[in-house]
């Protein structure tokens, strides 16, 4: 069975093609700038050279089509036909309370999906679009959308509630909802299997960190807690993303500031984080080196994020009664040593020791456990795999 996995963005739209039989990825790609002048595919078939197509893309229906007939290519395509495609697997980022797992598509899922754009104003309606031009270009090929918000739905509601008027959740839906469960999901069952394990019978501490980060408690293969909430925008320090913050702070800069609300929330999402931090960059490299030559706001900034991540950690230790291991995965999870170093320093006293050997030595794109040999809990580096994650469940489902 082969599943073509479709990530759309508001002008972009990413995709891979993956053989179910061996787990390959075929082909994958970028469609950059829909609806933009300038808009072109970047296709990379198995094995193959990165082929570039400049083409104009009006909306993600040309974008379809355009990575169908790349997919169908005769010098640079990966199968004779479309027929080959059995399913689509769609990332959808939020299915609020509707979804607890990835369904197979129908009317009834596209209403349910667009009653919960105002909870993702920004993604869902990007994520329906694309759902739509696929059902245009492949009439009868079975759509199954996989939902960045299901794997938390099994969070206790001490966990996911907020302190305010019970009425604000029943009547808006205010609540924590968690995201990246995709990636937290396929850590999660790989972790298993390097720790020789039923997933149904392992504590995990899920550390997805990237520009965006999260961290995820996970109790017999369920998620029971996480660090992001309503939003994308509560939890850790991330890249541009202020993370926790006192709520009052909001009316405060609005005030002080003359800022709209509208403004406060840009601030917040789009220029805090490390980047406002340091006042240098988002990209933990750049701050790595503006560290190395001394700069203070550089060091601070790596600091706060390992000191937030850290928090979560160490508070979900002890919601979980211990762990069997802590995961580490997505860009800086699985390519940042000094933030892994520094994010687990000085807890040996917990059974928790890093090998800084083995640390250092963590290899790009391979699994990887950079605990000692005498440690309590395992230290575990595991690329993420959100793309093969979406296809194993719209096989799961299409079979």
């Amino acid at each position: 069975m082969k599943i073509l996995v479709i990530n759309a963005g508001s002008s972009s739209l990413k995709y891979q093609l993956i053989d179910m039989e061996t787990e390959n990825v075929m082909a994958k790609g970028l469609c950059e700038r829909i609806g933009i002048e300038g808009s072109k595919l970047n296709h990379t078939p198995d094995g193959g050279e990165k082929v570039v197509i400049e083409k104009p893309m009006k909306d993600h229906a040309d974008a379809i089509k355009m990575v169908l007939d790349a997919l169908t290519d005769g010098n640079h395509g990966v199968i004779s036909s479309m027929d080959e495609i059995s399913a689509v697997g769609h990332r959808v980022v939020h299915g609020g309370e509707e979804f607890t797992g990835s369904v197979i598509i129908n009317d009834e899922v596209m209403k349910a999906v667009e009653a919960c754009n105002p909870l993702a104003p920004l993604h869902n309606p990007a994520n329906i679009i694309g759902i739509k031009a696929c059902e245009a270009a492949m009439p009868g090929v079975p759509m199954v959308g996989v939902f960045d918000t299901a794997f938390h739905q099994t969070m206790p509601a001490e966990s996911f509630m907020y302190g305010i008027p019970y009425d604000l959740y029943k009547e808006n839906k205010i609540r924590r909802y968690g995201f990246h469960g995709t990636s937290h999901k396929y850590v999660t069952q790989e972790a298993a299997k390097m720790l020789g394990k039923n997933v149904d019978d392992v504590k995990i501490i899920t550390c997805h960190l990237g520009n965006g980060s999260s961290i995820t408690a996970v109790d017999g293969g369920k998620s029971v807690d996480t660090s992001m909430g309503f939003t994308p925008l509560a939890g850790t320090v991330m890249g541009t993303r202020c993370g926790d913050i006192d709520p009052a702070i909001v009316k405060f800069i609005a005030d002080n500031k003359g800022m709209t609300l509208d403004e406060v929330d840009t601030l917040l999402n789009k220029k805090s984080g490390v980047d406002g931090i340091s006042g240098i960059s988002s990209d933990f490299r750049d701050l790595e080196a503006a560290e190395a030559e001394g700069n203070e706001r550089a060091h601070l900034a790596l600091s706060m994020f390992s000191h937030s991540v850290r928090h979560f950690v160490g508070a979900y230790l002890f919601e979980l009664g211990g762990a069997d291991a802590i995961v580490f995965t997505a860009g800086i999870g699985e390519n940042t040593v000094i933030i892994r170093r520094d994010i687990l320093k000085g807890v040996e006293a917990l059974g928790i020791k890093i090998d800084p050997e083995k640390n250092e030595k963590a290899i790009r794109g391979v699994q990887m456990d950079i605990a000692t040999d005498d440690s309590k809990v395992r230290v575990l580096v595991i690329p993420t795999n959100e793309e093969l994650m979406i296809a194993k469940e719209t096989e799961a489902l299409v079979k």
